[in-house]
């Protein structure tokens, strides 16, 4: 028989190539990430910058007392698509869901899973540039629709260009959620259903007391995959708009590449400090989305 030495010694060499990627991985560079935010590395000499030094919290000081530099819109912008994300995709993805798995679609449901879920397949890079030619610009597809009843319409900047980022947003990734909500609702008994139709129940009643309870923890799931995935936001805006037009649809990925990379001189203090921000948001709202869930009885699975 093993000693619990022995079961001690086998478990830490099996986890042991695990722990050491995630350090290299994933713990390595967030902390290296913060302790560049608080230095005034600008690329070395190669820049003309002096050696790297201390300066604590010049960055973030900064960061938060420029209004004008566009952090705030960023940030603005990121929480817009925060809540399309869990206010809209998960309640949409949702209801397709209960959709197929109830079969309240006669016909075609595969075809319709399929075409709602076709987006997700697709590089966000493509719909980007599709988008982009479809409704922004002079050379625009929906301008050239405008001037078929209107040949005297002229381009005109929205108030605010990020309602069409959101909206391609929305309908982009709603299926995934779609998908995650049909599996889990196919691990439904489905005799527990049956025996509330037989007693009575309507499908309202069904959704609410049978449907809604099972799937809280997958909720709280999706809610936490929605708030992370909405903050790494990147590729999608980068080419729909690059952050146009005067940065009312940046947001703050965009912001730290942009500070990093296309400045005259590269500011690596202020994108880590960016990223840093970033990271804190996120495991806020994650903290309170799994708060939530705990008090609704949601268990993430």
């Amino acid at each position: 028989m093993t000693t619990k030495s022995e079961k001690r010694l086998s478990y830490a060499v099996l986890a042991l190539p695990a722990v050491l990627i995630y350090l290299s991985v994933v713990a390595f560079p967030t902390i290296f990430s913060v302790l560049l935010s608080l230095t005034n590395y600008n690329g070395g000499k190669i820049f003309g910058n002096p050696d790297i030094q201390i300066v604590g919290l010049r960055s973030y000081i900064w960061l938060f007392t420029e209004p004008t530099r566009g952090f705030y819109t960023s940030l603005t912008n990121n929480l817009l698509i925060v809540c399309v994300s869990v206010f809209g995709q998960i309640p949409l993805g949702f209801m397709l869901a209960y959709i197929l798995a109830r079969k309240l679609i006669p016909r075609g449901r595969r075809l319709f899973q399929t075409m709602i879920y076709l987006p997700n397949v697709i590089s966000p890079l493509i719909i980007g540039v599709l988008f982009n030619a479809i409704i922004s610009g002079r050379n625009s597809l929906l301008m050239d629709i405008r001037h078929v009843f209107n040949p005297a319409a002229k381009f005109a900047i929205s108030t605010n260009p990020m309602v069409p980022v959101l909206i391609v947003i929305l309908w982009m990734f709603t299926g995934f959620y779609m998908i995650v909500f049909l599996a889990n609702m196919q691990r439904i008994d489905p005799t527990i259903i049956e025996a509330a139709r037989i007693d009575g129940a309507k499908e309202s009643r069904i959704l609410i007391h049978i449907i809604l309870p099972t799937l809280v923890g997958v909720i709280v799931t999706t809610a936490i995959l929605a708030i992370s995935g909405s903050l790494r936001t990147f590729d999608l805006i980068y080419a729909m708009t690059a952050g146009g037009p005067a940065g009312k649809t940046r947001v703050l990925s965009l912001f730290m590449y942009q500070s990093a990379f296309q400045s005259g001189r590269p500011n690596y203090p202020l994108a880590n400090a960016i990223s840093t921000v970033m990271v804190l948001i996120s495991v806020v709202l994650i903290i309170i989305t799994r708060r939530v869930g705990r008090i609704f009885g949601g268990k993430e699975e």
